[in-house]
């Protein structure tokens, strides 16, 4: 916590309001810019969307944001029209202590879905948190640790660097641990800066950032109904980012939303392992994520890695179904530094060595190389083991 750099004229709160049975569990949280924010937003592409992604999707882009009020352990999704007006109420309740228009303000959940929000209380921990709004890193940590879920830790990554002679921050945080699959899920992430960007070059970089980041990321593929990106720029650190200035902030900006993913896949319910699988030699990028996501999404994949089990023909066939053309022999495989498939050919590997690799590794590493093209990318995912099943078969129960 100590070096994290905090956006400067940004304020956090985290408490309990009653979401939650557990009075320990935060379930609120707030965040507030000192002064009018450009604003951006990338949501979850599935046809059915929660009621706060509806009411971000209306209200971005934006040049004059003030705010966004998170909760959890309620999805509010799938909720009808009494779930969007809730979402607009809760915006509503923020303004009106915040002193601002409810349009300025920004809503997000994550939890169960199909139940209704506990508005008293909800509009009781709104209000709440708004005398307990500061800009240290206790109130950040209490923010971070209000949006989670079946997290088991907080997610946040923050950068500095100067642009044009001033000192630029950003910070960022997110939750994420399960029901994760592209393109977004169950995810929602917050990246803050003092930068000075425009709406429309937030629009830009945001959706860049994550398409090389949280559309990277799988647990088992499922994509959510609440997947939220928000990105918040307030002109603190002076004047609007321009040319190489502003290629250096989204840079910035892309590598914290990568931080963040990756948190999110290694944090997966019941994970031992991250898994990086790196695509290389198709003829775009597009192939190539296809083929990384059909391994990242392979549950005979993940199955394997748990078990310490090199069984390599769980990853090639997974890439032969993908969609992607080509020939056995334009593919090669590396599982960590052990070549087991060459152009077509089974390579002779110690397999104990292997299967030891699996087992007292945490960051798996798996290369696949084509020869077709330039295309190529990262992907990250985590094994599948009995702790997953077991959370996500008692989760309402």
């Amino acid at each position: 916590m100590s070096d994290w750099h905090i956006a400067r004229g940004f304020r956090f709160a985290g408490l309990h309001c009653g979401i939650r049975p557990d009075p320990n569990r935060r379930d609120l949280a707030l965040m507030v810019s000192d002064v009018p924010a450009a604003a951006a937003g990338v949501f979850t592409q599935n046809r059915v969307r929660a009621a706060p992604v509806r009411v971000c999707q209306e209200r971005l882009p934006a040049a004059d944001l003030r705010g966004v009020v998170i909760c959890s352990g309620n999805a509010n999704a799938c909720t009808g029209q009494r779930g969007l007006d809730d979402a607009r109420h809760m915006t509503a309740v923020a303004a009106e202590a915040l002193g601002c228009r409810a349009e300025q303000v920004l809503v997000c959940s994550t939890g169960v879905i199909g139940r209704h929000l506990p508005m008293p209380q909800v509009e009781s921990g709104i209000r709440a948190a708004v005398p307990q709004l500061t800009a240290d890193t206790a109130a950040l940590d209490a923010a971070a640790r209000a949006i989670l879920t079946t997290d088991t830790r907080i997610k946040v990554s923050t950068q500095l660097l100067t642009l044009d002679g001033a000192e630029v921050r950003l910070t960022g945080f997110a939750k994420g641990a399960a029901m994760i699959g592209p393109n977004m899920a169950t995810m929602l992430a917050f990246v803050l800066t003092d930068a000075a960007v425009s709406p429309a070059g937030l629009v830009d970089i945001a959706r860049r950032a994550a398409a090389q980041t949280f559309n990277c990321v799988s647990v088992e593929g499922h994509t959510s109904t609440n997947d939220t990106l928000l990105v918040l720029a307030n002109g603190s650190a002076g004047q609007p980012l321009k040319g190489r200035s502003l290629t250096q902030f989204e840079e910035a900006a892309t590598v914290v939303c990568g931080d963040l993913a990756r948190a999110i896949a290694a944090d997966a319910e019941g994970a031992t392992h991250l898994i990086r699988i790196e695509v290389k030699g198709l003829r775009t990028d597009e192939e190539a994520r296809r083929v990384a996501r059909a391994v990242a999404d392979s549950a005979l994949v993940k199955t394997a890695i748990f078990g310490a089990d090199p069984n390599w023909g769980r990853i090639v066939s997974a890439v032969g179904y993908c969609g992607v053309e080509f020939e056995e022999e334009h593919l090669s495989l590396w599982l960590g530094d052990f070549p087991l498939y060459e152009s077509g050919t089974p390579q002779a590997f110690d397999s104990a060595a292997a299967s030891a690799y699996l087992k007292n590794t945490r960051d798996i590493s798996m290369r696949l190389r084509f020869t077709l093209g330039p295309g190529r990318c990262t992907f990250y995912t985590c094994d599948l083991g009995y702790e997953y099943v077991r959370l996500n078969a008692d989760y309402t129960t």
